[in-house]
């Protein structure tokens, strides 16, 4: 019974706790983490039986108060919507459990603000991956971007003008989105995305196909945060809270990215395939090289998404199965890759009072366990073999070589070396050199900006060196970081099984 009504019930419970969380906690201050926790948990079980029912059985259709589709809403729950929710989901519960104790440091006022909004944006989410119906996704759309403003705005004094700024390209990105479905709705008459791909073959008239599939293949590049239509990205998941940063970043662009496979699936058009390839073979590289001049971490890994996210991009618009394995497989890497090192981001400001990967020094011994699973992130991402970022990579130069691109195999290979660049220098930093502290006493003014300061360090003064007491992150916090870089480790070694059992079947026939 739970399985069949999965696609309804995991967008649902996610709205209903966004709902209650401010009237409860209006009553009694403090439940809206249990309320968020308890909903995390039961959505992420009823995503693992949603998944195992597909795998044994097939999709499950959901028809919204009996209406049959295409005239009713319809949410589908097939293996890639499915797999996509289970990301999602266990995402989502793994930041829940970190929040305990982030939240009470960073944004003791704000808890049910951000326990409201998380709900609400990881609503719109779910939506988005289980909608059958074009409009009904530009709602999802709507609801999860809305909630993203709302969770980038609580950070430093700066994240209220970067989540505007975000607000902005997200509302042309969603017109542009919305312009191309009439135009999809006026060549074929109906909105219900099987419906369309039945349809579309046999529409006479092309032009308005295209200029709508463009329209929206444009809305989605913008919340995907692709080079060069990304100036949204750095400063939005560097100025929010470390909790909101580690919320939105994993999960935000890859549902966007699985709209794409989507739309592509149902109408494919080679020129556009092939322009998508080449801006994602540029976002690739430009990511990285302007991840290397990132003194921030928060933003060294903002800008490190970028190359991350045109590595997926390259695997769907290659159009062949191991390019395609590579993009999912991809999906769920740097998902757990970018759990690991936001909320070990989290966790180095609060107990090292810097974000500014000069300050960094003597990170390992004063937090080794952060340490170990940021060090497991990073061989993940640089793709060092057990870790599933090798495989991953691995699939993606295979359905290059496959389709004779040899240009984007040359990019990706570089991209893994300017990745090396970048977080080897700050592992330099971190852990090879005697930490330094700087003293409470006033500076000169413009000597922090020479000492390379940020507005993020809490303290400005002298040169001290010390040994720095141990102080790890609180077992709320630690304890997902240690689970997904366990993770990390386990879907590379059995990435052969995940494959078979999961990923092959998503795959569409090319």
């Amino acid at each position: 019974m739970i399985t069949q009504n999965a696609p309804a019930l995991i967008p649902v419970l996610y709205l209903v706790a966004a709902m209650i969380i401010p009237m409860v906690d209006y009553f009694r201050s403090g439940l809206s983490y249990f309320i968020a926790l308890l909903a995390s948990i039961s959505i992420f079980g009823i995503s693992l039986m949603g998944l195992q029912e597909v795998i044994t059985n097939g999709p499950i259709s959901y028809h919204l108060a009996g209406w049959m589709p295409p005239l009713g809403i319809e949410l589908v729950m097939d293996s890639l919507s499915a797999f996509i929710c289970v990301i999602i989901s266990a995402s989502a519960l793994l930041v829940m459990i970190y929040s305990r104790t982030n939240l009470v440091q960073e944004l003791p006022d704000k808890t049910m603000g951000f326990y409201g909004l998380s709900m609400l944006f990881m609503g719109g989410l779910a939506g988005i991956a289980l909608t059958g119906d074009f409009f009904n996704l530009f709602v999802f759309l709507e609801i999860s971007a809305l909630a993203s403003y709302g969770l980038m705005a609580i950070g430093v004094k700066r994240a209220p003008v970067s989540a505007f700024r975000y607000l902005v390209l997200g509302t042309a990105g969603a017109i542009f989105y919305l312009m191309g479905v009439v135009f999809i709705f006026i060549s074929t008459g109906t909105l219900n995305m099987a419906d369309v791909s039945n349809i579309l073959p046999h529409v006479e008239y092309v032009r308005p196909v295209i200029a709508g599939l463009v329209l929206i293949i444009l809305g989605i590049i913008i919340k995907m945060g692709i080079f060069p239509i990304h100036h949204w990205l750095p400063d939005a998941y560097t100025d929010a809270s470390s909790t909101a940063s580690a919320l939105i970043a994993p999960i935000g662009t890859k549902v966007a990215a699985y709209v794409l496979i989507r739309v592509l699936t149902i109408y494919e058009f080679p020129p556009l395939l092939d322009i998508l390839s080449w801006i994602a073979a540029l976002s690739i590289v430009a990511g990285s090289v302007l991840a290397i001049a990132q003194p921030n971490i928060k933003r060294m890994l903002a800008y490190s998404s970028i190359a991350n996210i045109g590595y997926i991009t390259l695997g769907i618009t290659l159009a062949n199965p191991l390019a395609f394995i590579g993009a999912l497989l991809h999906i769920l890497n740097h998902s757990m890759m970018k759990l690991v090192m936001f909320m070990s981001s989290g966790g180095i400001y609060n107990n090292m009072g810097t974000l500014n990967m000069a300050r960094m020094r003597g990170f390992p011994l004063v937090m080794p366990f952060t340490a170990l699973a940021f060090i497991v992130a990073v061989m993940s991402m640089v793709g060092i073999p057990p870790t599933s970022g090798f495989f991953s990579k691995l699939y993606l130069i295979l359905g290059a070589v496959e389709a004779g691109a040899w240009v984007f195999v040359g990019a990706i290979l570089l991209s893994t070396l300017l990745g090396l660049v970048y977080l080897f220098r700050f592992i330099n930093i971190a852990f090879f050199r005697p930490y330094e502290k700087y003293d409470d006493r006033m500076i000169i003014q413009g000597e922090s900006r020479k000492l390379g300061l940020n507005d993020e360090d809490k303290d400005a003064g002298p040169k001290i060196y010390e040994t720095m007491p141990r102080n790890e992150m609180s077992i709320s916090m630690l304890l997902p970081v240690l689970i997904v870089a366990v993770g990390i480790i386990l879907v590379g070694v059995f990435n052969g099984v995940l494959i078979d059992k999961v990923i092959s079947l998503a795959v569409p026939d090319f």
